[in-house]
């Protein structure tokens, strides 16, 4: 048996196995190379496997990583598929962020079968996610909505709160289109009003430090602006050392050669939140995502951060 071009792991809900497939399409198409020349190794994580408690419960993002970082690590995969705003601020030994495919649509979408926006909910609301960042938005925006713990993929959130069984939930419109449920979206939340996940959106892809020849390949499928705005989003959660225990928001544009970052700390109970803005140049990405998460922890109450 032929040995592959490359070997891309991925966990395996539906929604990595797309954004896999469509790295691989993209590989395939810049190196006029046939798919099956690139193989899928699908590897369950610890994430996956979680499903009855929020995952700061559990030892935090590491979680949808830890499998795949072993796999690299071990030679098994040449590269890695994940949703960035599930990759770990630091990443293990040996293994590195090659970069990012261009970025999706960044906002949350609201799925509800009883109302048209987080406004028009029913007093005391019952409303479904495992993040801590909407939680906290949500109760910033209604703190009478009652939230509760809602895991699972796409399909199984869409559908309970479709059919009533929860009143609401929220979910990435990246993902949702890249299932092909972007028409399920009951409304689009305004980044103004509800600032996604550091990351959200953007597929980025994870090598071994050292492994030149890879890097080359998905050079050609790489995206240099969603690379600047994530080195900033990532930055800045760094500083303030983002795990899953804290609401935190971040987003970053590029245009013409100049980056700006909006970041946002949040209490669980959406009772107080704290942001900014940073801007400069593109090059200077890292810096930018630093002096924002700096000026941010200048200003939070003692204890703010668990």
């Amino acid at each position: 048996m032929t040995a592959s071009w490359l070997k891309i792991g991925t966990r395996g809900s539906p929604l990595a196995l797309a954004q896999t497939h469509m790295t691989r399409q993209l590989l395939a198409q810049a190196h006029g190379r046939n798919e099956t020349d690139i193989e899928i190794v699908v590897i369950k994580t610890t994430g996956d496997m979680i499903q009855d408690r929020p995952l700061s419960e559990s030892g935090g993002k590491g979680l949808f990583t830890k499998e795949l970082d072993i796999a690299l690590i071990n030679g098994d995969i040449d590269l890695a598929v994940h949703s960035s705003k599930d990759l770990p601020t630091r990443l293990p030994e040996g293994l590195a962020i090659a970069g990012f495919l261009p970025r999706e649509d960044v906002r949350d979408v609201l799925i509800s079968a009883k109302a048209r926006s987080i406004a028009d909910l029913p007093q005391g609301a019952s409303l479904g996610t495992a993040s801590l960042r909407r939680q906290a938005q949500v109760r910033r925006l209604r703190p009478d909505i009652q939230v509760s713990l809602l895991r699972g993929n796409v399909e199984t959130r869409l559908r309970k709160a479709e059919t009533g069984e929860i009143d609401a939930t929220l979910l990435a419109f990246a993902g949702m289109k890249r299932l092909g449920l972007a028409s399920r979206a009951t409304a689009l939340l305004d980044i103004d009003d509800f600032l996604p996940a550091v990351g959200q959106g953007a597929i980025g892809i994870t090598v071994r430090d050292g492994d030149h020849e890879t890097r080359v390949k998905l050079g050609a499928i790489l995206d240099v602006a969603t690379g600047y705005a994530l080195t900033a989003e990532r930055a800045f959660l760094q500083v303030l050392d983002g795990s899953c225990r804290t609401p935190i928001a971040g987003h970053a544009t590029v245009e013409a050669g100049q980056l700006s970052l909006r970041g946002m700390v949040l209490r669980v109970d959406g009772s107080e939140s704290h942001e900014g803005t940073e801007t400069g140049p593109a090059s200077e990405a890292r810096e930018i995502g630093v002096r924002l998460g700096r000026r941010l922890l200048e200003v939070l109450p003692p204890g703010f951060l668990p």
